[in-house]
């Protein structure tokens, strides 16, 4: 007795006809008929009744349907645990992320952690705009990607949201939004805006808090990187609106290019940091190497399930010691 001859008679016990369950198992009738014969055989008992229309078990069939569908169960769950040992030691780990995540999220520390604990993965970094790394996570071009959150999670996939950060109004240092408190969108319906092209998700963020208000606004210039969008702010040529951990930032570090910021009144416009990721029909990820990346990141900060957002206030991500 072998697998496969359990696997064809479970087959032809669901079907209860030779011919469809040789058509689904993909091999002849008369292969299937012998094998199912020599199965009887060596259990010393019959297991069908053939008549010519269809084909039913007897007792002792059903019984032995019970038991030879828990032993594929567990050679399926065998071949699970070493594909899940293997995976680890040569798999590989496809990562997309927007630009800007160091303020909020120090991905070099955590891909170095994962390097320290799975030597043997290769890792693949690649940066994009939010909605060209969820479609990349969608069609299994990415394993995850870290990209701000924004509307639907496609169909077979879940984001963990990581933070939730408010935009602020970027000036150059001597406009006359530079240190307010309390802007409304309405008052900056009038200024030039330095934006990111469209498939940014942080534009169309932007677009939308806009155009809930019915306000009109204009938009002067469009760059894709977020270090050209302060520069070309700095020098006059417009405004923009930023996670206001980027400015901190860019204090932090000194640029050569200073630039003030306004703070929004309530309600502010929130950019939220999610990681995204496929999922089986249990909703685990869709590979082990996927899984292990992500049990590693929630032993190491703060994260939220996307369904769970009605009810739990989002935290800000904050790698632990």
């Amino acid at each position: 007795m072998d697998l496969k001859q359990l696997e064809y008679f479970v087959m032809v016990a669901g079907e209860q006809n030779f011919t469809r369950a040789a058509e689904r198992l993909h091999i002849v009738q008369s292969g299937l008929s012998a094998s199912i014969r020599a199965l009887e055989q060596e259990l010393g008992a019959t297991l069908f009744i053939r008549t010519t229309r269809r084909v039913s078990m007897t007792p002792t069939g059903r019984a032995f349907l019970v038991e030879a569908r828990r032993v594929l169960a567990a050679a399926a769950d065998a071949r699970l645990l070493v594909d899940q040992m293997q995976g680890l030691q040569r798999g590989s780990l496809s990562i997309g992320m927007i630009q800007g995540l160091s303020p909020l999220f120090d991905i070099a520390e955590m891909l170095g952690r994962f390097r320290t604990a799975y030597p043997q993965i290769e890792i693949r970094v690649t940066s994009g705009g939010s909605l060209s790394l969820i479609e990349g996570v969608r069609t299994g071009a990415l394993d995850l990607a870290f990209t701000q959150f924004i509307g639907s999670i496609p169909p077979g996939a879940t984001a963990w949201m990581l933070a939730c950060e408010p935009m602020v109004a970027v000036c150059p240092p001597g406009h006359w939004l530079a240190g307010r408190r309390e802007i409304a969108l309405a008052d900056l319906v009038g200024e030039t805006f330095v934006d990111l092209h469209p498939d940014w998700g942080t534009r169309q963020l932007i677009d939308r808090s806009f155009g809930e208000q019915r306000l009109a606004r204009r938009t002067g210039f469009e760059v894709n990187d977020l270090s050209t969008q302060l520069d070309l702010v700095a020098h006059g040529l417009g405004i923009a609106l930023v996670p206001k951990a980027v400015i901190a930032n860019r204090i932090a570090e000194q640029a050569p290019y200073l630039v003030g910021f306004a703070e929004l009144a309530e309600p502010e416009i929130c950019w939220e940091l999610a990681v995204v990721f496929a999922h089986d029909e249990r909703r685990q990820p869709g590979s082990t190497v996927t899984r292990s990346f992500l049990d590693l990141l929630r032993s190491t900060v703060t994260v939220l399930d996307e369904s769970e957002t009605d009810t739990t206030p989002l935290q800000s991500m904050v790698l632990q010691d």
